[in-house]
């Protein structure tokens, strides 16, 4: 019986460690506090304008480089919320507002409302439709994000965007 238990425990440590292949995802949800909640899949995206953003040096929190990504195109996060509605009495109240950017593994990236559209970082905040040459829908990793003009960029790099809470504090 306690060889079973081994042989068993075993098994299922291995299970538990194996590592899993991405959940690819081709949408994403707008969530939350908006007036009217939103999926944008990765054919609606064609709607937008899509930017050079170039090569981005991704590195990691103390700034040491991990990999390249080369000739990246993508679309600003700000114009797809342009079709947004904030659920708000009065554009003062904006500032409380703040994005939870999340991957279909749990991971989670978070923008505020003044720094997507009071500061330059909004300018370089961008859904990616093209790396290295390849299309987004085309990657393992396809619905993807960056904070391009992040000094540690590897920090809000997103994969497999998966929804964005939109949320406010009280």
């Amino acid at each position: 019986m306690k060889k079973l238990f081994i042989i068993l425990l075993f098994i299922y440590a291995g299970s538990a460690l194996a590592q899993e292949k991405p959940q690819q995802t081709n949408k994403f949800a707008i969530v939350g506090e908006v007036e009217k909640e939103s999926v944008i899949t990765m054919d609606s995206l064609k709607q937008y304008k899509i930017a050079d953003i170039g090569d981005v040096n991704v590195t990691d929190h103390t700034g040491a480089f991990k990999h390249k990504d080369d000739k990246l195109k993508g679309i600003l996060l700000k114009d797809v919320l342009s079709h947004t509605k904030f659920k708000t009495t009065s554009p003062k109240l904006l500032s409380r507002f703040y994005f939870v950017c999340t991957g279909a593994d749990g991971y989670k990236v978070v923008y505020s409302w003044n720094e997507l559209y009071n500061t330059m970082v909004g300018d370089h905040v961008y859904i990616i439709m093209e790396k290295n040459g390849i299309a987004a829908d085309k990657m393992p990793e396809s619905m993807q994000m960056t904070s391009a003009a992040d000094m540690k960029t590897g920090r809000r790099y997103l994969h497999n965007l998966d929804r964005i809470v939109v949320a406010q504090v009280k």
